[in-house]
C-alpha cells in the first residue's frame, strides 16, 4: 500500500498540485461537497510551535470533513525527547487517519513520516511552509483567472528570502508555472540547493526563478507581491540588525507602485505594520490577505482529502 506524504511543495507533481487547487475550489463553493473523515475518523494535529490560523484551519478543515481534530500540545508530548519519533509514530499510526505536525526540524517531520502508515502533512518547519503556499496559489487563482489560469504569472516575494516562506515560495510557486521573483538583501537570500530545485521544475512548467537583491526588480510588473515577518519564530535576538538590513524590502506604497496597478498583496499573518508592510498597504484595496487566511482551510481540506483518496 502507497502512503503518500506532503513534506515539501515539491511532494505534489504540478498536476497533482493542480488536482489539489481544482478540488480546493470546490471546497470554496461547498465547504461540505465531499467528508472522507467521516465517522469520524480522527486526525492528529500536533504543534511544537505558537499557532493560530494553521490549528484553527485544520481544526475545522478535519470537522467539516467529517473528522474529529485531535489537538495535540507538542510540549506535553515532546516527541523525539520523551520517546523517539518512531515510537511516537507507531502509537498515532494506529489511532488516527492522518497527522499533521508543525514543528521545527524537516528532519524529525521525514523521520516521522518514514515510520508512518498513513500520510504525514508538513503544518509548517524552519524550512518549508508548504500549506500556506497552497493558500497563496489558490488566493492568486481565485483573484487572476482560477487555477488554469496560474501558468504565466508573476509573483514577488521580498523580505527575509532565507526563510521557509521564500523556499516555499520558489518550489510551491513554480510547480503551478509562476514566474517567482525573490528579493532580499545580501545575507538574507535562499539556499543555493532550493533555488536549484526551483529551476529544474520550472525547466519543466514553464516557470521562472528569479533572485535579486533589488526590492525594484522583484516586483517590476508583477501580478501578485506577498511580503512576510522579518523576523521569523526563533530570530527574535536578531529583530534590530534585520530591521536595518530589510528595511529597503518594505512593502509599501512606493514599491508596490512598481508592480501592475492591479496587483495583489499578500501576507500569511502575523503582520508587523509600519515594518515589512505598511498599514495603508495591508489594509488597502490591493491586499488579499484575509481571503488568503481563509484559502489556508480550503486547500488543506482539498489536501487531506487527496492525500486519502492515493491509499
Amino acid at each position: 500500500m502507497t502512503v503518500r506524504h506532503f513534506l515539501r511543495d515539491d511532494d505534489l507533481s504540478p498536476a497533482e498540485q493542480k488536482q489539489v487547487l481544482e478540488l480546493a475550489m470546490a471546497f470554496r463553493d461547498d465547504r461540505h461537497v465531499r467528508q472522507p473523515l467521516s465517522g469520524p475518523r480522527a486526525v492528529a494535529f500536533i504543534t511544537d510551535k505558537p499557532t493560530l490560523r494553521t490549528q484553527v484551519s485544520f481544526a475545522t478543515g478535519i470537522a467539516e470533513l467529517g473528522g474529529f481534530p485531535m489537538i495535540v500540545d507538542g510540549n506535553l508530548a515532546q516527541i523525539g525527547k520523551r520517546e523517539s519519533i518512531a515510537d511516537t509514530t507507531h502509537v498515532l499510526e494506529r489511532m488516527v487517519s492522518a497527522i499533521v505536525w508543525r514543528t521545527f526540524g524537516d528532519d524529525s517531520l521525514a523521520e516521522m513520516a518514514a515510520a508512518s502508515s498513513v500520510p504525514v502533512v508538513n503544518a509548517l518547519t524552519d524550512g518549508y511552509h508548504p500549506c500556506q503556499i497552497l493558500a497563496d496559489l489558490l488566493t492568486v487563482a481565485q483573484h487572476r483567472g482560477g487555477v488554469s489560469g496560474l501558468p504565466g504569472q508573476a509573483f514577488a516575494y521580498v523580505g527575509d528570502a532565507a526563510n521557509n516562506m521564500a523556499n516555499s515560495y520558489l518550489v510551491g510557486g513554480v510547480t503551478a508555472g509562476l514566474h517567482v521573483r525573490v528579493g532580499g538583501p545580501e545575507g538574507y537570500l535562499p539556499d543555493a540547493a532550493v533555488v536549484a530545485r526551483a529551476q529544474e521544475i520550472a525547466s519543466r512548467t514553464g516557470g521562472s526563478v528569479t533572485v535579486t537583491t533589488d526590492p525594484v526588480e522583484a516586483v517590476a510588473g508583477a501580478d501578485a507581491v506577498a511580503t512576510d515577518t522579518w523576523v521569523s519564530m526563533g530570530a527574535e535576538a536578531q529583530a534590530e540588525e534585520r530591521a536595518q538590513a530589510f528595511l529597503p524590502f518594505q512593502l509599501d506604497a512606493d514599491l508596490l507602485a512598481h508592480a501592475k496597478p492591479d496587483a495583489i498583496v499578500l501576507h500569511c499573518l502575523p503582520a508587523y505594520r509600519g515594518k515589512e508592510i505598511t498599514a495603508d498597504v495591508i489594509d488597502g484595496p490591493q491586499s488579499v490577505v484575509f481571503d488568503e487566511a481563509e484559502n489556508r482551510l480550503h486547500v488543506q481540506k482539498a489536501l487531506l482529502t487527496w492525500l486519502l483518496e492515493q491509499r
